[in-house]
């Protein structure tokens, strides 16, 4: 699938995950720029990497999935073609966040960490853009927009449906 924000991103695979990890391992600390570089090459971290870089690591397999679970950042699935996250901080809050929250999820269909059944969206959440004098904010796929309303949402997302 061509990502919005640049190429599609490759087929995970075990051969390339065992490359990349022995691309650092002799890092100080390697486990997490391995893993960035996961997410960097694939979009994700396949729930398949975690055996390989252990074994290059010589760490346990519940080490590196502790490590990929415990950080938000680190998916385990493809991500969807179009990442909505809402600005939730307070700034926004005082200038219609939760009102654009509340919006955002009835009209994509999703509740806030969901994404579609077809992969084509994903809905978040997060707690400070730092775009607080033009709240509230939203980022799309890693684009900060500001002063978004219910209509300026229609106008971005009008075509895009997460819901059923």
């Amino acid at each position: 699938m061509q990502r919005p924000d640049g190429p599609p991103h490759p087929p995970w695979s075990p051969e390339r995950t065992r490359e990349i990890a022995r691309g650092r391992r002799d890092e100080p600390g390697p486990l997490l720029p391995i893993l960035h570089d996961l997410l960097a090459e694939f979009g994700y971290v396949d729930p398949g990497a975690v055996p390989v870089v252990a074994d290059v690591l010589n760490l346990s397999r519940a080490e590196v999935h502790g490590v990929v679970t415990f950080y938000k950042d680190f998916r385990t699935t493809p991500p969807a073609a179009v990442t909505i996250a809402v600005c939730r901080a307070e700034a926004c809050q005082a200038v219609g966040a939760r009102e654009l929250a509340a919006y955002a999820s009835d009209r994509l269909g999703l509740s806030f960490g969901q994404t579609s059944p077809d992969g084509s969206v994903h809905l978040t959440e997060v707690y400070c853009l730092g775009n607080c004098a033009l709240g509230p904010s939203v980022m799309v796929n890693g684009q900060l927009i500001g002063r978004v309303d219910g209509q300026l949402f229609d106008a971005l997302f009008g075509p895009v449906r997460g819901g059923a």
